[in-house]
C-alpha cells in the first residue's frame, strides 16, 4: 500500500458488510455504522457536558466515533463471539487491529500521522472519550438489532437481549440517559415520529 492512499482506502468502508453471521433483511456497512456511531458518541458527550457535569470535547468524540473501527477496512468485521471467544483469541485479534491501524497509518503522509494516530489507536488522552465510544458502538449494534426485529427478523431477538445487557454492564451513565431519553423512538414508525 501506497503512501496517500488513506483516504481512498477509506472510501471503502462502504463495502464491508456487518453482522456476517445473522441473516439481516437489510445489510448495514461499516460506513452506515461508523456514521451512527460518531453521531451517537457526540450526543453521548453532549449527555455528559450538559446533565453530568463533564467536560467532553464533543466534536472529538464524533470523530473518534467516525474513525473508531477504520481498521476493519483491512481485517474485516470480526463477528463477536469469534473475536471475544477466549483470551487469546482476543489478544490476537487486538495484534491483528494494531497492525492494520499502523498499516492505514502508514497511507498517510508524514505529517498527517500524529493527527490520526489517536483516531485509529486508543491513546491514555482521549481515554474517556473510547468509553463513549464503546458505548455508542453498544447503542448502535442494539439500535440494528430493534430494526431488524422490527421487520420481522426473529434472528436479532436475542442479539437484542444479549447487546442490551452489555451495555447495562458498561456503567455509562451517558449511555442509560441516552436509552432512557431516546431509545423508545426506535419502536416507531415514520408516521409515529412526525
Amino acid at each position: 500500500m501506497a503512501k496517500n492512499d488513506f483516504f481512498a482506502f477509506a472510501s471503502r468502508t462502504r463495502f464491508i458488510n456487518r453482522w456476517a453471521l445473522m441473516r439481516n433483511t437489510r445489510y448495514e456497512t461499516l460506513s452506515e455504522h461508523s456514521y451512527d456511531v460518531a453521531q451517537i458518541a457526540h450526543a453521548l458527550a453532549v449527555i455528559g457536558n450538559e446533565k453530568l457535569n463533564k467536560n467532553y470535547n464533543t466534536e472529538r468524540a464524533a470523530l473518534i466515533g467516525l474513525y473508531h473501527d477504520l481498521p476493519e477496512i483491512i481485517t474485516g468485521d470480526l463477528p463477536t463471539p469469534v473475536k471475544y471467544y477466549n483470551e487469546e483469541t482476543k489478544t490476537a485479534y487486538k495484534a491483528v487491529e494494531k497492525n492494520a491501524a499502523n498499516q492505514l497509518l502508514d497511507m498517510l503522509p508524514e505529517y498527517m500521522r500524529k493527527s490520526y494516530s489517536p483516531l485509529l489507536k486508543k491513546k491514555a488522552e482521549d481515554k474517556e472519550l473510547w468509553k463513549l465510544v464503546k458505548a455508542a458502538d453498544k447503542i448502535s449494534a442494539y439500535i440494528k438489532c430493534v430494526g431488524e426485529r422490527k421487520a420481522g427478523n426473529s434472528e436479532f431477538v436475542d442479539a437484542e437481549k444479549s447487546t442490551l445487557k452489555l451495555l447495562q454492564k458498561l456503567n455509562c451513565p451517558e449511555a442509560d440517559i441516552f436509552m432512557e431519553e431516546f431509545a423508545s423512538s426506535y419502536e416507531k414508525s415514520l408516521d409515529e415520529l412526525k
